[in-house]
């Protein structure tokens, strides 16, 4: 029996709408993005696949690295880690893709930007979702 044709979902898009919309929900409308703005604002969420599997033949585990810039190292670890728990409740229907679960493969890490030194952190998550059948 030959395997379904699956459409995987675009992972750092479904991921940037849910982040944009729930960091605005909890007071901290800032950009979320999927790569470095120009100009660059000064408190902005970037969002970059950076890899990760077919978990089944009608799901998907992409590995998302997620960097948070502020003015200073407390604000950058503080939308750190506000991102980071608001990715814990992504689980459920997100823009029409089902997300099955959230699995953090590394904690936050200061990690200044190397070509501004502007204070950021970062972190990584895999992120379980179904695709849609074509």
């Amino acid at each position: 029996m030959a395997r379904p044709l699956v459409l995987m979902p675009d992972a750092v898009a479904v991921v940037t709408g849910y982040l944009r919309g729930a960091l605005k929900a909890r007071g901290r409308p800032v950009p979320v993005v999927s790569r470095v703005p120009t100009p660059r604002p000064p408190v902005f969420v970037r969002v970059q696949r950076i890899g990760g599997t077919q978990q089944t033949p009608v799901s998907d585990r992409p590995r998302l690295d997620i960097h948070c810039w502020a003015e200073s190292e407390s604000a950058a670890h503080d939308l750190a880690a506000l991102s980071r728990a608001l990715l814990g409740d992504i689980p459920g229907v997100r823009d029409g893709v089902t997300v099955y679960r959230v699995s953090e493969v590394g904690g936050p890490m200061w990690l200044p930007d190397d070509q501004t030194s502007a204070p950021r952190f970062a972190f990584a998550v895999e992120i379980h979702m179904r695709g849609r059948a074509l």
